[in-house]
C-alpha cells in the first residue's frame, strides 16, 4: 500500500472512531443530561403527551393540566397565579420549565423521575395513561395570602417557617408573574417572556431565596447577641458603651445611631436595652470584642454560606472572610459587606425559636404518584446544626420579646401572643432609601412561626421607612394568619 493511501485510510480510521465516541456520548452518556434540558424541544413535546402531576396547597391545586384539544392535548394552568408565581414556575412549550417547583422537580411533576420507575412498569401493564407525580406543599394558604396582601404593591420578600421541622409556611416575593402567560399555546407567549426580562423590577426573581441578596440591618444584630451570649462573657444586664456616635480605628468615619443621639442617658446601656432600641454604637462596640472570628462561626453555625435547596437552589448568604476593625463593627450590625436571603433570616429566627436548633427548610411535604395516593416522597425534618444552647435560646428570647411590647418592634405585636422579635433598617447604595425589615416568632413561649420580612427601598414609606413600622405590620398579618389556622 502506498503512503498516500495509508495515510488516508488512518484518516478516516479516525474519523470512524471519532463518530463512534461522539454517537456513544450522546446515546448513553449524555442521554440523560439532554433529556432533562428544559429547552429540548423534543423532550417537551413527548411531555405534553402525558398528564403533567398537580401542585397542590392544602388539598386543593395551585397549578394543574387541563386536557385541550390541540397537538399538545395537555395545557398547565395556575390557580391564584400571581400569588403563587415564584412557587410554582411555568411551564412553557418555548421556554421550558422554568422557576419555582416546574423547574426544580421537573422529573418528578413529568413523570420522568427514577423514583416512579415502578409507577411506569405497573402503568404498563395495566395499560394505564402514565402522569407525572403531585406534589404536596407544606405551605400555608392562609399565611401566603396574608403575606401576599401585607406586601402589597411594594417590592420585596416574606418568609414564613414552622421552627419544630423548617416547613415552609409562606414564600412570597413581589413584583410577582403570571405563569399563565408563559405556558399558552396560543400566540403572545414570547412578548409576554419578553416584557418580563425588560421590566426593571424584574419579577421573575425569587427574592426570598435567591437574587443579589440584601444586607440585612439590625436584625443582624441577633447574630452579634447570640455570639456575646455565648462566650459567657456578657449577659442581659451587662453594660455596654452606646454614645451617639463610636469612633472606629483604623477609619476617619465613625459609626452613628440613628439621628445620631445617644442610646441612654450618660452613653451606658444594657445589653437587653440596646437589642431594644436597636443601639448602633453598642453592637459595633460588641462586634469588635466579640472577634471577627467568633462573630463568622456564630453566623456560620445559623447556616450562613450553607448552599441549601429546597428544592431550589438557595443562593447562599453571606458574611466577609476578611475584615479589619472598622469594617467589623460594620458588619457586626449587618452592613459593609454583610449579604442574606429573607430565608436566612427566617431561618436565624426560628433557630432561636427552637432551642438553637436550625432545620433544614422545605417546601414539599411529599410526591404522590397517582390517584390511589401511593407516596413515592416525603420529606423528613432533618437539623442542620446546633447554632447556639438552648439556654442562650431562651435568654435571646426573652430579649426579643422585649423589642415587641416596649422597643422598635411594636408594630409586630399581636394582642394575648408574646411575640419576640427584631428589627432591621439597612443602607444599602449610594441615594437609595433603606430597606425596612422584620424579623421574630410567635408565640414566643411555644413558637409555631418563624417569619422574615424584608422591603426593598423603603416601600411606601420611602426616605422615612423603618423596619418596625414598615415591616412589622406585614410580620404580624402572617403570624396572626398561621396562629388563627
Amino acid at each position: 500500500m502506498n503512503t498516500p493511501i495509508r495515510r488516508l485510510s488512518v484518516l478516516v480510521a479516525c474519523l470512524m472512531a471519532a463518530l463512534l465516541v461522539s454517537t456513544t456520548l450522546i446515546q448513553f452518556v449524555q442521554a440523560k443530561s439532554l433529556n432533562a434540558r428544559p429547552d429540548n424541544r423534543r423532550t417537551l413535546l413527548s411531555t405534553y403527551g402525558r398528564e403533567r402531576g398537580q401542585i397542590l396547597v392544602g388539598g386543593k391545586p395551585v397549578a394543574r393540566s387541563v386536557p385541550t384539544a390541540d397537538e399538545f392535548k395537555w395545557q398547565r394552568t395556575y390557580a391564584d397565579p400571581k400569588t403563587y408565581s415564584h412557587i410554582t414556575g411555568y411551564y412553557s412549550f418555548i421556554y421550558g420549565a422554568g422557576g419555582g417547583l416546574e423547574s426544580a422537580d421537573n422529573e418528578l411533576l413529568s413523570g420522568s423521575s427514577d423514583l416512579l420507575f415502578y409507577q411506569r412498569i405497573a402503568d404498563m401493564v395495566t395499560g394505564k395513561t402514565p402522569r407525572g407525580a403531585s406534589l404536596v406543599l407544606t405551605i400555608d394558604d392562609a399565611a401566603q395570602q396574608a403575606a401576599e396582601k401585607a406586601l402589597g404593591t411594594q417590592r420585596g420578600a416574606v418568609v414564613a417557617l414552622d421552627p419544630r421541622t423548617g416547613a415552609i409556611l409562606a414564600l412570597v416575593s413581589h413584583p410577582e408573574y403570571d405563569p399563565n402567560a408563559l405556558a399558552s399555546h396560543g400566540k403572545g407567549v414570547t412578548a409576554a417572556m419578553n416584557a418580563l426580562l425588560a421590566d426593571p423590577g424584574r419579577p421573575l426573581i425569587d427574592r426570598a431565596i435567591g437574587g443579589d441578596r440584601y444586607p440585612p440591618g439590625s436584625t443582624f444584630k441577633l447574630v452579634t447577641a447570640a455570639a456575646a451570649l455565648s462566650s459567657g462573657r456578657w449577659n442581659p444586664s451587662s453594660v455596654l458603651p452606646g454614645p451617639a456616635v463610636l469612633t472606629l480605628p483604623q477609619s476617619s468615619v465613625g459609626l452613628p445611631n440613628d439621628g445620631h443621639r445617644a442610646c441612654a442617658s450618660g452613653n451606658k446601656i444594657s445589653f437587653v436595652d440596646a437589642l431594644r432600641v436597636s443601639c448602633n454604637t453598642a453592637f459595633g462596640w460588641l462586634g469588635m470584642q466579640v472577634g471577627a472570628d467568633a462573630l463568622r462561626a456564630q453566623a456560620a453555625k445559623f447556616g450562613v454560606g450553607d448552599e441549601l435547596a429546597v428544592p431550589m437552589r438557595v443562593t447562599p448568604s453571606y458574611v466577609p472572610s476578611q475584615l479589619d476593625e472598622a469594617q467589623l463593627a460594620q458588619s457586626a450590625i449587618g452592613q459593609y459587606e454583610v449579604q442574606m436571603t429573607p430565608l436566612q433570616v427566617a431561618m436565624i429566627s426560628a433557630a432561636i425559636a427552637n432551642g438553637g436548633v436550625v432545620m433544614k427548610p422545605y417546601l414539599v411535604g411529599s410526591a404522590i404518584a397517582d390517584s390511589e395516593l401511593n407516596v413515592v416522597a416525603k420529606a423528613h425534618p432533618t437539623q442542620l446544626s446546633q447554632a447556639i444552647t438552648p439556654e442562650v435560646a431562651t435568654t435571646l428570647t426573652s430579649m426579643m420579646e422585649k423589642v415587641v411590647t416596649s422597643g422598635t418592634g411594636t408594630a409586630a405585636a399581636i394582642p394575648g401572643v408574646a411575640v419576640a422579635g427584631k428589627t432591621g433598617t439597612a443602607e444599602h447604595g449610594n441615594g437609595a432609601n433603606p430597606d425596612a425589615w422584620f424579623t421574630g416568632f410567635a408565640p414566643a413561649d411555644g413558637p409555631r412561626v418563624a417569619v422574615a420580612v424584608v422591603v426593598e427601598d423603603g416601600g411606601n414609606a420611602g426616605s422615612e421607612a423603618v423596619g418596625g413600622a414598615v415591616a412589622g405590620p406585614i410580620a404580624k398579618a402572617v403570624m396572626e394568619a398561621v396562629l388563627s389556622s
